[in-house]
């Protein structure tokens, strides 16, 4: 006689095993309607699956936010489902819910196209407007890949063939159509609704191995009303216009090339955003008593081994092989990361615990192999600096330093316009380094610090790096996209690899904690996200060009040049534009350019000795004289922490 405890903690009892369905309908005709699916002592089941013992039960309804996972794990099986409908011969290989959609890859001798949406978009409506009932069954594995072989799948047969022995064969069904899936799934296809879209095609590798057969893969979105899906467009079509790769190309801020796959050509406008921010950086970490050093590029695999990295990273590294002064090969790698380097620093020398927390930081130049296809503009490179540091301190002084991190990089957000942000506690990986114990101690004393900070997170089971726990710190951006970039990991492991250790204060030898933690991230991506925040349109203190000094007439150029070196002089990055053109053409020109500020000049100003403030892209101006425009606009562009 299973007992059922429900969130409110209410208990309820049935005289035998029982199914989701039926305790949904024991409990009123209202949750009966609405319940998708359950949870069963935490894991995820399907609403027909049976309860034969006693258990805690929470249903799934579709404002749940597993709910919208489902849905879209359910669209694929029906863009699966549809595709075959349409097109025979057709193989179905793998299709799971991913952020904000969905994807199926599909064997097929023509590769999809967009014109093929409507067809397909059209017959999932149907299946979806039939509401077939999604039927579980477990199969034996002979029998699964017998059956699947027969109908020419010889994808899914594979993909059996190779499950564990010890893994259950389960099989859906939805109407007549079948697909090897673990589930679980929603009651039918009518739950999905209908707010859905299909996106795009790409090319994918079967199993994401070059060498196996290029599938045709159908990206899809899927919402739980039109209302939500209405929304998802919207920002995708602001991101379109926002895109850090177009508005780069549009202002000249950098470029790519196939010559240097993965690498950033900076050109000079983008290159003063990038030592702007770089500054501004350098001057936050010099107050907050960090000591900057500088570590080499290309460093022995012998140390990269002694660390773990080699074993974990391998595939990423960039290698050369060179012929040392003994004539052997000697095996070096581009540094995919700081962290060994700067253990390397701290052994030099014997250590006090006087001297901890020692505070070293990096803007390190750092390579890691990224597959073409993953590349993304400068978001996702293979060349980039990474703002980062590395404390060392004693186990007790973690929490006292996450205060002060979390302090650092508030602030540092807010100057740079995000006032949002939150924070996931990702703990142990399945492959990691240390001990069971070590990950224990590591684990609780960052929760400690935590809550010691007042820092509220949300749980990313196993997603810590391969050393240790770590804190995810996710910017939303103003169309309310998420972005990770700040970090804080605690170590125990790197230090006992390396061989790092202080003299505590009783005189003995002991291993330092170490916390590898970064605000930015990478400048690369950082500056892509900023691009995107503002859509190039940068407050002040950011603007590669901030202020344009342009001439209505010829005659007003000597006062514009005179203007623009005294603005260039109180420190505004100033550009002239003496170019024979109407006005109106030189306004429209710079707004798009995104430059913030139009200094006018025409015969008037230059004989008074004024000039008319013009803020793009709109059009309200003031007419300022030169000495209190200069005042007025070198106070702007002061960044926010040399402000008084």
């Amino acid at each position: 006689m299973p007992a059922i405890t429900l969130p409110d903690g209410s208990i309820r009892h049935f005289d035998g095993a029982v199914t989701g369905t039926t305790i949904a309908a024991a409990i009123g005709p209202g949750l009966a309607k609405a319940a998708l699916a359950m949870e069963v002592d935490g894991k995820l089941r399907d609403l027909s699956a049976t309860i034969e013992k006693d258990a805690k039960l929470r249903f799934i309804t579709r404002r749940d936010p597993e709910a919208l996972e489902m849905i879209r794990h359910d669209c694929a099986h029906v863009l699966a489902e549809a595709v075959q409908a349409l097109y025979p011969g057709t193989q179905v290989t793998i299709g799971p819910s991913i952020e904000n959609g969905f994807y199926y890859d599909f064997a097929r001798n023509e590769p999809f196209k967009p014109e093929d949406f409507a067809a397909i978009e059209a017959k999932m409506r149907e299946i979806i407007a039939r509401n077939d009932v999604f039927v579980r069954e477990e199969w034996d594995r002979e029998d699964a890949i017998r059956f699947f072989t027969a109908k020419g799948e010889r994808y899914k047969a594979e993909l059996i063939q190779d499950l564990p022995k010890s893994e259950i064969i389960s099989i859906y069904k939805q109407g007549a159509w079948t697909d090897l899936c673990r589930g679980p799934h929603m009651r039918g296809t009518g739950d999905i609704g209908t707010a859905f879209k299909l996106m795009k095609v790409a090319g994918a590798y079967w199993r994401g191995d070059h060498r196996n057969a290029m599938l045709s893969r159908i990206y899809g979105t899927a919402w739980r009303d039109q209302k939500e899906l209405d929304a998802y467009l919207l920002q995708l079509e602001e991101a379109e216009k926002r895109d850090h790769r177009k508005i780069g190309k549009e202002m000249g801020l950098f470029h790519l090339q196939d010559e240097a796959v993965g690498s950033v050509f900076w050109h000079p406008k983008g290159w003063r955003l990038y030592r702007t921010v770089e500054a501004y950086m350098r001057r936050r970490l010099d107050i907050a008593d960090y000591q900057e050093v500088k570590t080499p590029q290309l460093v022995d695999r012998k140390l990269w081994e002694a660390s773990g990295h080699w074993e974990k990273f391998r595939e990423n590294m960039f290698v050369a092989r060179v012929e040392d002064e003994d004539e052997k090969d000697r095996v070096l790698a581009l540094k995919p990361m700081n962290c060994p380097c700067h253990v390397q620093i701290f052994n030099q020398g014997l250590r006090s615990y006087r001297e901890l927390p020692l505070r070293m930081a990096e803007f390190g130049s750092c390579h890691r192999y990224e597959p073409s296809g993953a590349l993304h503009g400068i978001m996702r490179v293979r060349a980039f600096t990474q703002d980062d540091a590395h404390i060392f301190c004693a186990e007790e002084q973690i929490a006292d330093e996450t205060v002060r991190f979390v302090a650092l990089l508030s602030s540092i957000y807010r100057d740079f316009g995000f006032t949002e942000f939150r924070v996931k506690f990702s703990d142990r990986p399945a492959r990691r380094a240390g001990t069971d114990a070590v990950w224990d101690q590591a684990e609780g004393a960052l929760k400690d610090a935590c809550r010691i900070a007042g820092v509220e997170y949300e749980l990313n089971p196993g997603e810590g790096a391969f050393y240790g726990p770590k804190l995810e710190f996710v910017l939303r951006d103003a169309i309310g996209r998420d972005w990770q970039c700040g970090t804080l990991q605690v170590d125990f492991v790197l230090p006992e690899r390396l061989d790092a250790e202080y003299v505590a204060e009783d005189g003995a030898r002991r291993r330092p904690v170490m916390l590898h933690r970064a605000i930015l991230g990478s400048f690369e991506r950082f500056l892509g996200i900023l691009i995107e925040e503002h859509a190039g349109r940068f407050p002040l203190w950011l603007a590669p060009v901030q202020v344009v000094v342009a001439t209505i007439v010829d005659e007003a150029a000597p006062f514009a040049r005179q203007a623009a070196a005294a603005l260039q002089k109180a420190g505004v990055a100033v550009s002239l534009d003496l170019r024979n053109e109407k006005i109106n053409r030189k306004v429209v020109d710079h707004i798009d350019q995104r430059v913030p500020v139009l200094a006018v000049i025409g015969r008037r100003e230059a004989e008074e000795g004024t000039i008319v403030l013009r803020r793009l892209p709109g059009r309200d101006q003031e007419t300022l004289k030169l000495a209190d425009a200069v005042a007025l606009l070198a106070a702007e562009a002061t960044p926010p922490d040399l402000r008084a």
